[in-house]
């Protein structure tokens, strides 16, 4: 328990004196907490901060309900209709009430798949008519193979060819390419 005649010593040391609380417990031989509660400083300070009006106030439901409607508009362009309301302050006042009262847009979910080399393609055949070779008249066939993984595409355009009649096609990404492998038909 601290005396009255202690207290009005420690508070003549911090605040005529202006000593540091550690050197007032070490010259007392007092816990500095005990330093602290006799100064009785945190019941001069302010516990609430004290809101003042700002000139955005009247405008503040307008910034809401636009926003609400609107939640990527820019602060420029809320600015720009404020002003044209009559708002008198300043474009910084506006940028930094929309900051903290900009709608937050929820986060899209996506999955990200990871292959193998070889083990996913996105496959493709058209037929774009008929071409005449020599005398004849054969049919032409494109198929488009593109390798997940890679991202490159394989194009075979073949005139002749009839679709699920793929002869081998070497593919660096392809298992048993090069080894005369044909691709299957799905």
């Amino acid at each position: 328990m601290v005396t009255d005649e202690q207290r009005a010593r420690i508070r003549r040391l911090y605040f005529a004196e202006h000593w540091k609380v550690g050197t007032i417990a070490a010259e007392l031989g007092v816990h500095h907490d005990t330093v602290r509660g006799a100064l009785e400083v945190e019941r001069f300070v302010r516990t609430t901060a004290r809101v003042r009006p700002t000139m955005l106030d009247p405008y503040r439901d307008l910034i809401a309900q636009t926003l609400a409607q609107h939640p990527k508009l820019r602060a420029t362009r809320l600015y720009e209709m404020l002003r044209a309301r009559g708002y008198q302050g300043s474009a910084l006042q506006v940028r930094r009430y929309v900051a903290r009262h900009r709608p937050v847009s929820s986060a899209e979910a996506y999955l990200r798949l990871s292959t193998l080399p070889g083990e996913q393609a996105q496959v493709d055949w058209a037929h774009f008519g008929r071409l005449r070779i020599g005398g004849a008249e054969r049919p032409l066939c494109a198929f488009v193979l593109v390798l997940s993984r890679t991202n490159r595409p394989l194009r075979a355009l073949r005139p002749g060819a009839v679709p699920g009649e793929l002869p081998a096609l070497p593919h660096p990404g392809l298992p048993g390419a090069g080894r005369g492998a044909a691709l299957p038909v799905v």
